[in-house]
């Protein structure tokens, strides 16, 4: 058998869980841990993984890797990482007593960074994200998700977009992109919310799928300052009607059922839902849809409500992890950060957060060829130098990544 590459003298997570094992002999494996293990691709895809001593070949390119750990490449699976400037403003108003909600009403938050989006150009909006990719690919990240939602626009989501698909062209990375045009109501349509609802549903998300530069379409479901549930689905029938899957923005400030919406329409994932009732938690989970925690949103606006992980673990939800990097409720393009705050605010174990970065936030962009090391798989690794994986979840501001591997490059 011939390989491409083989890495050799490294530990590996392989994300797939199993009972006991020669190196775990005193319980479940939930990580797939192979101690002095080897991985080895062909064609940019995973050709065999396993312990060293038992590789059935060698290969033109052998990498050692001295004792570091191999993850599957990490996945922010969402992001809003095209904007233009910055909301530091508001962030001195929510220390000084206003809430996030009070913000917006006064035509603050998204609208803020809506004005500022629209007045830049394509260039622009690349090189003020090109900075916060890299430090997310500094970190192991293989793959991103990046949302439009700040041109309430078709011209201004457009241009996201595509600034968007132009980060993948400039970065060994792998960018997948979501239509959020329902993210907040316009100014040009205050007080007619329903009507910018139906605009989006008739005129903006055609377009944009009539281009191809929109890979989902999401949705902002809150009955204060977002979607209602009926307006939300009317975009989502939109979307079902062009071969688009769906995910939405749900339960971050309250219980709008946006949970249960989410899983009627089987979308890819319902994201904060720090609200959720249990009935539309186990609804997502008969539905496949993804439970995409943003601790990193939870910490920065203050939040109290802590999302019932209890239901999700009782109903066998699947939870992601991710940055949710924005200029209003989360700038932090850092999903290590992510692992520590997932575990200390939300009490993930380790293998719940791992997973929640791996093979959930795979299963959170529909994207089944990577998130784990197996045969088959598209070759994206991590590789960290560290002692044991709970360090991933473990430091706070440390980046113990030492490389990545792009489609085995």
């Amino acid at each position: 058998m011939s390989f491409d590459r083989v890495w050799l003298d490294a530990n590996l997570a392989t994300m797939i869980p199993r009972a006991g094992g020669a190196t775990m002999p005193r319980g479940d494996d939930p990580l797939g841990i192979i101690e002095d293990g080897a991985i080895a691709s062909k064609d940019g895809r995973i050709a065999w993984v396993g312990r060293r001593a038992d590789l059935p070949s060698s290969a033109a390119s052998v990498t050692r890797c001295d004792g570091a750990w191999i993850l599957p490449g990490l996945i922010d699976c969402h992001t809003h990482l095209v904007f233009a400037g910055d909301r530091a403003r508001e962030f001195e108003m929510r220390l000084e007593g206003a809430s996030y909600e009070e913000i917006a009403k006064a035509g603050g938050g998204i609208l803020s960074t809506v004005r500022a989006t629209r007045a830049a150009t394509e260039q622009a909006l690349i090189d003020s994200a090109l900075p916060r990719l890299d430090e997310l690919l500094a970190q192991g990240v293989t793959t991103v998700e990046i949302k439009s939602g700040y041109g309430l626009d078709l011209e201004t989501e457009a241009r996201m977009l595509r600034a968007a698909r132009a980060l993948g062209r400039r970065r060994d990375v792998a960018v997948t992109t979501t239509l959020l045009a329902a993210h907040a109501v316009p100014p040009e349509y205050q007080g007619h919310r329903a009507d910018f609802a139906r605009h989006v549903a008739d005129a903006i998300l055609p377009a944009i799928a009539a281009e191809g530069i929109a890979d989902a379409v999401d949705a902002f479901t809150d009955s204060a300052i977002g979607f209602t549930p009926a307006e939300t689905e009317a975009v989502f029938l939109a979307a079902r009607a062009l071969g688009l899957p769906v995910k939405l923005h749900a339960d971050q400030l309250r219980d709008d059922a946006g949970a249960g919406l989410a899983a009627r329409f089987g979308a890819l994932s319902a994201d904060h839902i720090e609200y959720a009732s249990a009935t539309g938690i186990e609804a997502m989970a008969r539905a496949g849809t993804v439970g995409v925690l943003l601790p990193g949103a939870y910490y920065f606006i203050r939040e109290t409500h802590l999302p019932d992980i209890a239901a999700m673990r009782a109903a066998g939800l699947r939870m992601a992890l991710a940055t949710d990097c924005n200029p209003g409720s989360c700038p932090s393009p850092n999903l290590l950060l992510m692992l520590n705050l997932g575990c200390t605010l939300f009490r993930l174990t380790v293998a719940e957060a791992l997973a929640g970065v791996t093979t959930h936030a795979a299963a959170a962009l529909g994207l089944p060829d990577r998130g784990a090391l197996a045969p088959g798989l598209r070759c994206d690794l991590s590789l960290f130098a560290i002692n044991r994986p709970a360090e991933l979840c473990y430091w706070l501001g440390r980046n113990p990544c030492i490389g990545r591997i792009v489609v085995g490059q």
